[in-house]
């Protein structure tokens, strides 16, 4: 593919979180310490479920699916940002930020498509138990991973093809730590009016109608629990308070961020930190601090790994 020979722009200058040398230095340290914390945890979750066979479940199967998109989302732009901390000048070649505008939409979709995904896990385990293992097959469980990756391709793809025909000739300021699309359609040097609708019609209503699917699924499951037992219904009910949790915290930027997107608001760059670096950092955080199986099989794991030293 090629971009459009009337650029003249061949890099874009980020403003960043703050102007502030202090604040940026407070930035660094503290963003290296989520970083780490983001890759550490959710690499724990991936050695958990992998090494302990009980948890060779579809649920977890899915999750470790998550971990992989929230590592990837939390990579595709945090560490430029904390390496720009330390950087007088901010700045980000047009493929750079092609790559980071298609990344991120491209694992955002993902991760839309994949609660939706896990969502139904949890209805047909909660709601036809009997039943769940043979629904749950490994076909459909690759079939729905597969739609997941595909829906957030398809998503990514059709905006950044546009990308490539706009002509950038002239401010290439972007007021954030990473390339957004509807910050960097701003200085397209041509009417985006049309490209803007599309952005909306794209990435807020994908947004838009996940969240309220996922909102009225988990009602619907709730509800369900509500006439169950005492014991099932807590387990249940903290199952699905952890992915509501997840659903929220990862949607409700998208959704504010991308069904306005170019009725710019102070709070943005707030919630683009949000979702892009706090989401994938509160995900392993949830899943194993409220899940008895996950902090069961990290104990077991543990335990483990100091009786082989101790036999070494």
């Amino acid at each position: 593919m090629e971009r459009s020979n009337n650029s003249v722009v061949s890099e874009f200058i980020l403003l960043g979180l703050s102007k502030s040398q202090n604040l940026q230095i407070l930035f660094f340290l503290g963003f290296s310490v989520v970083y780490a914390g983001i890759v550490l945890g959710n690499l724990l979750i991936l050695v958990t479920v992998t090494f302990d066979s009980r948890l060779h479940t579809p649920m977890y199967f899915l999750l470790i699916n998550l971990s992989c998109i929230d590592m990837t989302l939390a990579s595709f732009a945090t560490p430029k940002m904390i390496a720009d901390f330390l950087r007088e000048q901010k700045t980000i070649s047009w493929w750079g930020c092609y790559s980071q505008m298609f990344f991120m939409h491209l694992l955002g979709g993902s991760e839309m498509m994949l609660l939706v995904a896990m969502a139904i896990d949890r209805y047909i385990a909660i709601c036809k138990p009997l039943h769940y293992m043979a629904i749950m097959s490994p076909r459909v469980l690759t079939g729905l991973l597969l739609s997941s990756y595909a829906v957030g391709f398809v998503h990514s793809s059709s905006q950044m093809a546009f990308m490539l025909n706009l002509p950038f000739c002239g401010p290439n300021v972007v007021d954030s730590f990473f390339c957004d699309l509807p910050l960097v359609i701003k200085l397209a040097c041509k009417d985006t009016y049309i490209l803007q609708l599309l952005v909306i019609a794209d990435s807020g209503l994908l947004s838009l109608v996940c969240f309220l699917l996922l909102l009225v699924s988990y009602t619907v499951i709730m509800c369900s629990v509500r006439h169950r037992a005492v014991s099932g219904s807590s387990k249940a009910f903290s199952t699905l308070s952890a992915h509501i949790t997840v659903v929220t915290l990862f949607f409700a930027p998208c959704v504010f961020i991308y069904v306005w997107p170019f009725s710019r608001y102070s709070v943005d760059k707030i919630l683009s930190v949000f979702y892009t670096i706090f989401t994938p950092l509160l995900n392993p955080i949830i899943y194993t601090l409220r899940n008895q199986e996950v902090k069961a099989a990290i104990k077991k794991i543990r335990t483990q790994s100091i009786n082989s030293k101790h036999t070494l």
